[in-house]
Parts: structure tokens; sequence; C-alpha cells
């Protein structure tokens, strides 16, 4: 049978045209599928963005659910450039009096020079350890000691370095020791005279227990270079002694094997930096307890903002948000609010609603801060405030951390902003499944409508040749027969 490529050519009738008008017309339930589908995305979006605003009251909440952050204490010097103090400890708030005498230091001490870093000087096996001088005098142009014994520290484990052909230089012992982390810092020093390079060994930690003790295995010439022993032989001039820091708060003495003093005041850190007489002042940082609950307050509203778009009606084009309505979205303002409101169990002096800090609830559902009343809170029970949002490992008391816990369960698996979501989803995927079936449905239809007409097509094809043909004959026959 004859094939028409263009519908419509052979029966002169529109059937394109047709065919795009019952094609739009079997298409219709696609278009409500599209629709439909257009809802659930939009649905599916809007709770991504609760979950967004969820996330920033999350993270707002649990850094209020930290005790740390009510711990901060900063301190103050009166005299700069002698120290620094930072606590985590509240109870360490108050005015002290300290005075640096000493500062902590790392003992150094450098060797004989020699006319060349690349020469071989011997070979064998240094071992460094630590511990304590005392006793005897140390000759300061020397820098050596004469009658003194050396206690070694037993905590530390002293590291043997080898040196062979392939590290005997002064170069080599130098790179060696370095990379051997056997807690000495080896460099090479020019002094400018004729045997001009210096071996310089310093301690990397400072304090008295980390004098420097080398005993040496091998060639004598190895020896003569580092074999040192404070209480014996000495081959090395002490160039600075190792020390502790000596300082006294409010009268009390103390020494300290490092610079960073832990605990002279309890749960206070102190940098010492020079010698010298200063006033400090360690307050409660409660600067920075204000902002986390002013960003608190601020992630809350933000998501009452975020809930209050998504549920709006827009009357002029009768149209309502993606989450008008929403049981859901409702359902997880309203527990927010309630664990909001819910007091906290404590003593009789302890804060139990938000209240009593300066924040309330307006009319409007959000929060508000009463900077004033906050501050007075902050300065007068610190500790209150800190249990209103936090509490110890393993309580589910404060704010801070039933927030934090409330927002982890409506994401969790189970959880009602979890549970919609995923119903969302699923929906969108049977509707895109229902759309790629009726699309097949609606092309098979198409396409049978297509073969129909093109069947029409060359049928009335046919029958118009055949009309043309007899018409011919009867044209022929009556010119015959008028003859």
């Amino acid at each position: 049978m004859a094939t028409i490529t263009s519908l419509g050519v052979g029966s002169n009738l529109d059937l394109a045209t047709l065919l795009t008008q019952l094609q739009t017309a079997e298409s219709q339930p696609l278009v409500a599928l599209e629709a439909k589908a257009k809802s659930y995305t939009s649905k599916l979006s809007a709770y991504g963005t609760v979950q967004s605003a969820l996330g920033v009251l999350q993270s707002a909440a649990k850094k209020l659910s930290d005790p740390a952050l009510f711990q901060t204490v900063t301190g103050t010097p009166t005299v700069s450039g002698i120290l620094a103090a930072s606590s985590t400890d509240a109870s360490s708030a108050g005015n002290y009096s300290i005075t640096v005498s000493q500062l902590a230091q790392s003992q150094s001490a450098i060797a004989a020079g020699q006319a060349s870093t690349t020469t071989a000087i011997g070979n064998g096996k240094i071992t460094m350890d630590f511990g304590t001088i005392t006793g005897g005098t140390l000759d300061p142009a020397t820098g050596q000691y004469s009658g003194a014994t050396f206690a070694a520290d037993a905590t530390r484990v002293a590291k043997p370095i080898t040196i062979d052909a392939s590290n005997n230089t002064l170069a080599g012992i130098r790179d060696a020791i370095n990379g051997a982390d056997a807690g000495v810092t080896a460099s090479i020093v020019n002094d400018g005279s004729g045997t001009p390079n210096r071996l310089v060994l310093v301690s990397t930690q400072t304090g008295e227990a980390s004098s420097m003790r080398i005993s040496v295995d091998g060639d004598a010439a190895l020896q003569n270079l580092l074999g040192n022993d404070p209480a014996g032989t000495q081959n090395l001039k002490q160039t600075v002694a190792a020390q502790n820091a000596k300082l006294t708060v409010n009268g009390i003495a103390i020494t300290s094997a490092s610079n960073t003093v832990k605990e002279a005041i309890q749960g206070s850190t102190l940098t010492l930096v020079n010698t010298g007489t200063t006033g400090l002042s360690m307050k409660a940082n409660t600067t920075s307890v204000t902002g986390a609950i002013n960003d608190f307050v601020k992630a809350y509203n933000s998501l009452q903002s975020t809930a209050t778009t998504l549920t709006a009606y827009d009357a002029d084009t009768k149209t309502g948000a993606a989450l008008m309505g929403d049981s859901t979205l409702r359902n997880l303002q309203t527990r927010i609010r309630q664990a909001l409101t819910t007091p906290q169990a404590g003593g009789t002096d302890d804060f139990k609603v938000l209240t009593e800090i300066g924040v309330s609830f307006q009319k409007d559902g959000t929060l508000a801060v009463d900077s004033t009343k906050l501050d007075k809170a902050l300065g007068s029970n610190l500790e209150g405030v800190s249990k209103l949002f936090a509490s110890a490992t393993g309580s589910t008391s404060g704010y801070g951390k039933q927030i934090d816990a409330l927002v982890t369960d409506l994401n969790s698996t189970g959880g009602s902003l979890k549970v919609a979501s995923d119903g969302v989803t699923q929906t969108i995927k049977q509707l895109d499944k229902q759309y790629d079936a009726m699309q097949t449905r609606v092309d098979d239809t198409v396409d049978r409508y297509r073969k129909q007409f093109n069947q029409l097509d060359v049928l009335v094809n046919s029958m118009n040749s055949t009309l043309s043909y007899l018409k011919q004959q009867f044209d022929a026959m009556t010119a015959s027969t008028g003859k």
C-alpha cells in the first residue's frame, strides 16, 4: 500500500492540525500531573528551607548548651608586657597581684669551632639525656661547671643518634640531631674566627630539668666535639643556663618549667612575657554569653519568619504558599515553643524561665531581649544563667540542650519533619512514574491516530485517483458518442 509522508497531502484534508489537536487533548492528564508534581516539589523545597532554619537554631542552641561558654574568664593586667591570662573557670574571677622575678628558658651550649662544615670529624653514637644540674660553680668564661651533680629526668627517654660516613661532617651531625627528634635543635653559627663554624645546641624544652648531658661512644674527635657531662668532662660551653620561671601570686611563691603557667590561679593559664610586677583583674566574659543568647533569639525569630512566609495566603492571586495549612510545620513550631516555655528544674535561687533573664515572647510569636535585664542577670548570677541553658554531661536540662535534642529528633529517622519530607519525596517519585506511563499511553494513542490518518489519506488519495480515471473515461465516451 502506498504511504503518505505528509498528512493531508493525499486527501487534501488538514489532518496534521487535527492530529495536533488530538494530541493536545490526550495530553491534558499530563498537564494535571505536571501541576501536581510541581506542587509537591515546591513543598519539598519548603521543607528544605525549614530544615535550614532549624539548623541555624540548632547551632545557636548547641553553643548555649556548652557549660564552657559560661566559664570563660578574661584576664586584664594593670601593667602591659609582663603576662597574659585566660581562664575557663568562673571561680577564678577576682583581683590578683603578680610578680614575675624570672622567666623559664632553655639551655643553650656551643661546641668548639671547626674550619669546615664538610670535613669528616669522626664516627660513633651520640646519646642525649636531660636532667637537673645542682651544686658546684659555673665559670662564666668557659661556660663549664665544677663540682656540680646531674640528676637525670627519668620521665624522658634518651635517643641514640648514629654518626657514620654518611653524616660525620659538622653539617651532617647538625642534620642528624635535628632529624632524630631527640629534644635538641642544632644549628651552625659562623663567628668569623680562623675556625669559625660553631655547632649550637638548644634544648627544645624550657626549665631546670631540661639541661643536656651528651655521651659519645666512638671516635675521640667526635667525643672531643660533643661529649658533655655537667658533673664530669665538658667539651661544650654553656651560653644560656636552663632555668624555671619564678613568680608570686598574691605573695605565694610559684615555680614553673614553662612560661605557660597553668593552675597557679585555679582554672587559669598565665603566659609570662617579661619580669616585673602587675595587678591582674579576672572577670567573667559575659560578652560572649550575651552574643550567644542574642544569636539564639535571632535564629528562633528567623525560623518564625520562614514559617510565616511558607504558610502565607495571597488574596490578590488567591493562592497559598507551599506549606499553607501544613500540620508538620505547625506542630514543630508548637513543640519548640512548648520547650522554651516549660520551666527548668533548679534550686531556689536558680533561673527557671527565659523571662527571668529578659527573654520573652511577643504577640507575634517572636522572641525579644531586654538587654538591661539580661545584663543584670549575667552580672548577678552567671551560674544561674548557665543552668538555664546548659547542663553537665548526662543531664537533659537546659534550654540549649533541649532545643538541640528536639531539632535532632525532628530530622532523625521517624522524626516528623523527616517523615514528611520522605513522604513528599516518595510521592514525587510515584508521580514521575505515573507521568512516564501516561506519556507512553499518549504517545501510543497519537501514533495510532497518525497511522489511521495515514491510511485515510492513502484511501482518499486512491479514491480521488479512481474518480479522476472514471471521469476521464466518461468524458472520452461522451466525446465519442457526440461524433
